[in-house]
């Protein structure tokens, strides 16, 4: 299975992007987009989330 390296933009760590999601296609077109990793992502939409019901 291909992959590419990324580096996630919140928690500086380096993840794998794997071949058929989405953000391997977007890595795959420009490889100088910002992206994050699952875990950042996560935590990212759930804080988006909570503060959508305040």
């Amino acid at each position: 299975m291909n992959y590419y390296e990324a580096l996630c933009y919140n928690c500086k760590k380096i993840f794998r992007v794997y071949e058929g999601s989405l953000t391997y296609k977007q890595f795959k077109e420009r490889s100088n987009r910002i992206f994050c990793c699952e875990d950042c992502s996560h935590k990212i939409r759930m804080e988006a989330i909570k503060n959508f019901f305040r």
